[in-house]
């Protein structure tokens, strides 16, 4: 059988981070609260002419050089978003023309922080349909640009970045042991929009509008949510979380990601955790963590990996891979 098997990654920061300490210069707010309440200790803030675009561009250029690939070795372009540089045409069509890329095929996928794992599974499915041989997945944001400044509550949260996976067609038994996706569990329920949401769009207000978030109901649902994707991706692919190697989760904030891994029986030395140096920086954050635990050699050929997030919508999924 086909498999989605990983060829390459890549990421890409904003040249300013901001630590916690210039954000107390911005509003009512302190380093120990921060850290306390999140694991954040820093975030990077894109700057003038660093876009959702050019951010996805380099992710993808540094991912194409760890494949050993170009632009013209790829099919399609997934770019997952919340933030993109225009209402249209898609940012991944403008990636694909920065990459002077020129054929196949590119659209964007819009699940908020869940927006990565979706278009994993999407890319998964093309490539297990004969439809696409190499897929670029991007994930790329600069939620800098919808935040209050003046809501502590949220603005010491998010921060820009982008990271970026090649998946190519291999071959496989079927079995857990083959490299590649195995399975992936996909979730939404639209009854809890109003706990996270930016308050405007083209077609209700006109205006791109701000981030808002009701964070304890967040939190409340989080855990138990994540635990249950994760739970029944493990099911799916008949392996339980003693075998698992890494897992790469969303990184949003540090207590909800210790608190599934302990709920789950992972332990935390098996837990990839970047929340402290790019806080949460949406669909990005998945391949962000990635590029930073694949390079510095913890993630490697052959282990068992699960990414999984939470996102407005709420959406949320797990995906359940072989390195």
């Amino acid at each position: 059988m086909i498999r989605s098997v990983v060829r390459g990654f890549g990421s890409a920061l904003p040249k300013r981070a901001m630590t916690n300490r210039e954000m107390e210069q911005v509003v009512d707010t302190s380093d120990d609260w921060i850290v306390q309440r999140t694991g954040i200790r820093q975030r990077y803030i894109a700057g003038e002419g660093e876009t959702t675009a050019s951010l996805g561009e380099q992710a993808a250029r540094s991912a194409l050089a760890n494949a050993g690939l170009t632009a013209d070795d790829i099919d399609l372009i997934i770019v997952a978003t919340s933030t993109p540089d225009n209402t249209f045409p898609a940012t991944a069509v403008n990636i694909q023309n920065r990459l002077g890329m020129h054929h196949g095929f590119a659209f964007d996928v819009q699940a908020v922080c869940s927006g990565f794992v979706y278009a994993v599974t999407t890319a998964d499915a093309y490539i297990r349909g004969g439809v696409a041989k190499r897929v670029l997945i991007i994930g790329a944001e600069t939620f800098s640009r919808i935040l209050d400044w003046t809501d502590r509550t949220t603005c010491v949260l998010f921060g820009d970045g982008a990271g970026a996976l090649i998946l190519e067609a291999g071959e496989g038994t079927g079995a857990s042991t083959d490299r590649g996706v195995l399975t992936a569990s996909l979730r939404s329920d639209g009854a809890h929009k109003d706990k996270l949401y930016v308050d405007g769009g083209p077609s209700t207000t006109g205006t791109v509008g701000v981030l808002h978030m009701a964070g304890r109901e967040v939190f409340k649902h989080a855990v138990g949510m994540i635990t249950d994707v994760i739970q029944a991706t493990f099911d799916a692919a008949e392996v339980t979380a003693d075998d698992l190697d890494w897992l790469v989760p969303h990184q949003a904030n540090r207590r909800i990601i210790d608190g599934s891994a302990k709920k789950l029986g992972i332990a935390p030395e098996k837990v990839v955790v970047t929340v402290d140096l790019h806080g949460n920086t949406s669909a990005a954050s998945i391949p962000l963590a990635l590029a930073v635990a694949a390079g510095d050699g913890r993630i490697k050929k052959g282990d068992l990996v699960m990414l999984e997030a939470m996102g407005g919508g709420f959406t949320w999924g797990a995906v359940l891979l072989r390195w």
